[in-house]
């Protein structure tokens, strides 16, 4: 596994587990099988891992706890976030960012998190005199937090976020169906030395190749329920397509493959090869799954005229048709 700089002290897997799954809000995951996932993950060379304080009220959190408390594992950066509480007038207050950052402590059984994010707050929120930030920079003194950052939905929040002073990293949502950050975001945060952690890498499941129009999901699972954004942003399920229109977007892009490789780890190479990119978020609902996401570090890049010709087939194929802002 290849590693890329968090920041300047910090070397992390350049191929990442996000773990909402493992909070069983895509479907019933077992104790056991959530472990497993973790030890195939790390066994495969992932450092990060990635979580938030709401995934299965907690649940991702206190599993991941319960992993590193037994198998002890080394050089493990555990991010995860909070304020995705609603409403946001209550959660985003300075003693409810300091109760999370208390509860997210205890579920990981940690003194101090690695890193923890705003998660996908309104923009109002990360105004740069706003106190959300103030309160995470005082966390950070006190030492409860090492690094703060955000999640953000859209290029504009990302860039309003790098104004703050302090700030570590930006978690954005980007691959082949969403490129919006390519010609802002990712320059900017190159340039600041902010890591970027991708989420979304294969458009919830999309680009993975294997869904039909006939595919249907639990109704648990995002995929069921906010498809049309009914209870979070609309760009967190299939990069904001309509499902459809989505499969039939994947399916014209399979000739693109090349044999020796899933599409998922073709879709996730071009992840990696963009600039600025620092880790992939990619999730995983089998051990098998997470073992096949390391693979991707050491593939070779695609070349240049694939990256330019995706570029083109995403902008008048795929960008017309994409709902939310991006």
């Amino acid at each position: 596994m290849n590693a890329r700089p968090f920041d300047s002290k910090t070397p992390i897997s350049e191929i990442g587990l996000g773990c909402w799954q493992l909070g069983g809000d895509w479907g019933a995951v077992s104790d056991a099988e959530a472990r497993s996932i973790l030890r195939a993950a790390y066994e495969s060379g992932v450092t990060l891992f990635d979580t938030a304080d709401v995934y299965g009220g907690g649940t991702s959190e206190r599993r991941i706890g319960a992993w590193l408390r037994e198998d002890r594992p080394e050089g493990v950066f555990v991010a995860t976030k909070l304020g995705r509480r609603a409403p946001f007038s209550e959660s985003l207050t300075p003693q409810a960012i300091r109760n999370f950052t208390e509860e997210s402590l205890k579920n990981l059984g940690i003194e101090a998190l690695d890193l923890t994010q705003l998660h996908c707050v309104p923009t109002e929120y990360l105004e740069p005199e706003g106190e959300v930030f103030r309160t995470l920079r005082e966390l950070q003194t006190e030492g409860k937090i090492k690094r703060f950052g955000a999640s953000v939905e859209t290029v504009e929040q990302g860039l309003l976020c790098m104004k703050q002073p302090g700030i570590a990293s930006l978690q954005i949502i980007l691959n082949i169906f969403r490129q919006h950050p390519l010609e802002k975001l990712l320059p900017e945060a190159q340039k600041q030395g902010i890591a970027v952690l991708v989420r979304l890498p294969l458009a919830s499941g999309l680009l993975s190749g294997k869904f039909t129009a006939q595919t249907t999901f639990s109704e648990t699972d995002h995929r069921t329920y906010n498809r049309d954004g009914a209870a979070f942003h609309v760009g967190e399920t299939f990069s904001g397509l309509p499902f459809q229109l989505g499969v039939e977007l994947a399916d014209a892009l399979k000739p693109w493959v090349p044999e020796e490789l899933t599409m998922a780890q073709w879709a996730q190479r071009w992840c990696l090869d963009q600039p600025g990119v620092t880790c992939l978020l990619t999730g995983a609902s089998r051990p098998e799954q997470a073992r096949e996401n390391a693979v991707v570090s050491a593939l070779p890049s695609l070349p240049a005229e694939q990256l330019e010709a995706l570029k083109k087939f995403h902008d008048e194929h795929v960008a017309p048709y994409i709902r939310g802002a991006c």
